[in-house]
């Protein structure tokens, strides 16, 4: 353990950053299986509408540098490409 006043700070300071990181993580996957349940149950609708915040939730993890470009490309074509089965 540091016993530098700063360096205590900002252990403290990354351990909140790593929850957040790690809830927002979570909310990105939850809305990504969201858009697949649309797709297993053939809700074209529903699908769309999930797609729509699934990837304003990709973005978002992007822009906040919790996740890589290439993961965000790579899941968006993924669901486009399961919801593009439906039509």
């Amino acid at each position: 353990m540091a016993n530098i006043k700063q360096q205590i700070k900002r252990v403290r300071t990354n351990e909140k950053a790593r929850q957040a990181n790690v809830a927002f993580k979570s909310s990105l996957k939850t809305a990504m299986k969201a858009v697949y349940a649309a797709v297993e149950a053939k809700d074209a609708q529903k699908a769309n509408e999930t797609l729509c915040y699934a990837y304003k939730k990709l973005d978002k993890a992007l822009a906040k540098g919790i996740v890589h470009k290439n993961y965000v490309a790579r899941h968006k074509s993924e669901l486009a490409t399961a919801v593009n089965t439906l039509k």
